[in-house]
C-alpha cells in the first residue's frame, strides 16, 4: 500500500497504487497502516492493540517455521486446526505478498 503522510509524520491517506500523493510504500501487514485503518471504527487505543496482536501473529509464524526449519517440532505435531491455521496464513501471506520481481514504476527497464 502506498501511503500519504501529514506534516506531523501521521498516516492521512492510503492507496493500492503509488500515486502523485502516495509515494511511500508500507506493507499491508504493517502495524501503522493497520492501526491507521481500523482506527475510524474502533477507536485509536483499540486499533494500536490490534495491530499489535496482527504484528504478533507474523512472530509466531516465524516461530513455528524456526521450530520445524530446526526439527523441535515437525507439522503433523500441530493438533489440525492448528495445522489448517499454518496452511491458511501462509497462502495468504504467499497471495498477499505475491511474486513482485518487476516493479510497476520501472516496467520499460525489465528490472528484476
Amino acid at each position: 500500500m502506498y501511503i500519504k503522510r501529514d506534516d506531523d509524520g501521521r498516516i492521512e491517506l492510503v492507496s493500492r497504487d503509488a500515486t502523485p500523493d502516495c509515494r511511500e510504500f508500507l506493507a499491508a501487514d504493517s502495524p501503522e497502516l493497520l492501526a491507521f485503518l481500523m482506527e475510524g471504527e474502533t477507536g485509536k487505543g483499540q486499533a494500536h492493540f490490534q495491530a499489535s496482536d496482527l504484528a504478533f501473529v507474523r512472530v509466531l509464524e516465524d516461530v513455528i517455521e524456526v521450530l520445524m526449519d530446526k526439527g523441535v517440532i515437525s507439522f503433523t505435531d500441530l493438533p489440525e486446526p492448528a495445522q489448517q491455521k499454518v496452511m491458511e496464513r501462509q497462502s495468504l501471506r504467499r497471495r498477499l505478498n505475491g511474486l513482485r520481481l518487476v516493479s510497476g514504476e520501472d516496467e520499460e527497464g525489465g528490472v528484476i
